[in-house]
């Protein structure tokens, strides 16, 4: 039987678990897919720990690469044998074979080869949306300052590339003087390192005391705060992760001394909700890397079996760029 990666039970990386894995024959808008590759993204460490609940016992891993292998009634837009990727849910891409809704399944491109899709899924749709879809109410123009942390990060440098691809002046920042580099590296205008740094203080400088438009916060709690002081009256604070940990309840009535400023939480699932909306972001995703404006980095990969390593050293700061799992 085909292999995967599952929990039976929230909590660390030692709950991970290689396991065989009953998978039948694809439903009504469903589809198989056999991986070549699977992404790891923070979101799975959510998962796993139950910060995000699901049914357990779950498979986890939200964005995968490899070949339809059956397709259900009603899926028109694939064919068995097509090469596809994906970002979707529910979870299950840390898996060799997977049945999974189709309408998130949308075909490769021939240049694009499988380890890049798993790699750039997840993270380069959430790029998309964040640049050209979460937007302060002012817009953002060619020589607009952006505040995005963990620079370094699979999202981080996808973004940075993008950015620069806009031609906005992103400010980085990152937990280190080598992760801050490859921000630079990777398009970043600007990038400080918030461990021997004040960010806050160094946005203001950067932007000669005005502030950026918009801030894009996959951190959370630890630069939440200070993350508002550096938007500019009307600015948009844009969360979308919480790494450090959620966010503890806010005051909205917070918002207008400091200018008026806009809150939005967003999540990647939302403007993927429809399969025309993600083949949409998908194909302008596919076309900025196929321009090479933005290369996708693939830092880290791990067997299937070691997706308990991969867990660890994302979560201790230890990975750059993207990561995949071989399978």
């Amino acid at each position: 039987m085909p292999l995967a990666i599952q929990i039976h039970a929230f909590g660390g990386p030692e709950q991970m678990q290689l396991t065989e894995v009953l998978v039948g024959e694809p439903g009504l808008g469903e589809v198989r897919i056999r991986h070549h590759a699977s992404g790891l993204n923070y979101i799975d460490v959510y998962q796993r720990t139950g910060m995000y609940a699901n049914p357990l016992p779950l498979t986890l891993g939200m964005e995968g690469a490899g070949i339809v292998e059956a397709i259900g009634a009603d899926v028109t837009h694939l064919a068995v044998g097509d090469r596809v990727a994906y970002a979707s849910n529910p979870p299950g891409s840390y898996s060799q074979v997977r049945v999974m809704p189709a309408r998130n399944v949308v075909r490769l491109p021939d240049a694009i080869d499988f380890d890049t899709a798993a790699g750039m899924m997840l993270k380069g749709l959430t790029a998309q949306y964040l640049l050209k879809r979460t937007l302060p109410v002012q817009g953002l123009q060619a020589g607009d300052h952006v505040l995005f942390h963990a620079a370094a990060g699979g999202v981080g440098l996808i973004a940075c590339q993008w950015a620069r691809a806009l031609g906005l002046q992103l400010i980085g920042t990152a937990g280190n003087a080598a992760k801050c580099k490859l921000a630079l590296d990777h398009g970043a205008a600007h990038a400080i390192d918030y461990s021997s740094q004040d960010f806050v203080a160094e946005v203001k400088r950067i932007t000669g005391g005005r502030g950026v438009k918009v801030v894009y916060d996959s951190v959370g709690k630890d630069t939440f705060d200070r993350s508002l002081e550096c938007l500019r009256p009307f600015g948009l604070m844009a969360s979308f992760g919480n790494a450090s940990g959620p966010v503890p309840p806010f005051a909205p009535g917070a918002l207008g001394p400091k200018g008026s400023l806009y809150l939005t939480r967003q999540t990647l699932f939302t403007h993927i909700a429809t399969r025309e909306a993600t083949q949409e972001m998908a194909d302008d995703l596919f076309d900025v890397v196929g321009s090479g404006a933005v290369k996708i980095r693939i830092d880290q990969r791990y067997p299937l079996a070691q997706a308990a390593q991969a867990h660890r050293d994302l979560e201790a700061r230890k990975t750059t760029g993207s990561t995949i799992l071989e399978i």
